[in-house]
């Protein structure tokens, strides 16, 4: 009978151990439910780039988006060192403005009202508003948002040197007339 207490003892044991580890793998499943929870949260917390660009914020670039995607483990609330961020991204460091820490853009050569009243010259007569923008984007790399372009197009249009018909903007016949014999 020796035998039959040794194997009912080891099976107590077993049942034992089997019970730990039961309760283990438990706390390791409810872990791993709250962090996925956490994960959906900061995924909806932060930005994609397949998304459209948020409304007074900086648009990221794809390769960055990536790059902060892979390596989510990777972020500390540590600064990097000068030469770090000099070899991360070449050229990068500039004038950084007060607000968030952002990079202070560059002025462009051409004033918004300016821009707009040549590529309405350029385009020619009976275009619209998002052609216009596209070229501001294309021939001069201006990001306009369509309420600062239809703000400009409306300061021409009563100053009298556009005009607008059904969401087509052309040159006022005035100056129309004024740019063919100045040239």
């Amino acid at each position: 009978m020796a035998v039959l207490d040794d194997i009912a003892a080891q099976r107590q044991r077993l049942a034992g151990r089997l019970a730990r580890i039961e309760a283990e793998r438990q706390k390791l499943a409810d872990q791993i439910a709250e962090l996925d929870a956490a994960e959906r949260v900061l995924s909806r917390m932060a930005p994609r780039a397949a998304t459209a660009p948020r409304r007074g914020g900086r648009a990221r670039s794809v390769a960055a988006a990536d790059a902060e995607a892979a390596a989510p483990a990777s972020r500390r609330r540590r600064a990097r060192s000068t030469s770090a961020r000099t070899a991360a991204a070449p050229g990068a460091r500039g004038r950084r403005s007060g607000r968030g820490g952002r990079k202070a853009r560059a002025k462009p050569e051409v004033t918004l009202a300016d821009a707009t009243l040549r590529a309405v010259e350029t385009l020619g007569n009976e275009v619209s508003a998002e052609q216009i923008r596209e070229y501001l984007g294309r021939e001069f790399s201006m990001q306009v948002r369509p309420n600062h372009l239809g703000m400009a197009l409306q300061r021409h249009r009563r100053a009298g040197r556009l005009r607008e018909d059904d969401g087509r903007w052309s040159v006022a016949q005035a100056q129309a007339a004024e740019t063919a014999t100045a040239q």
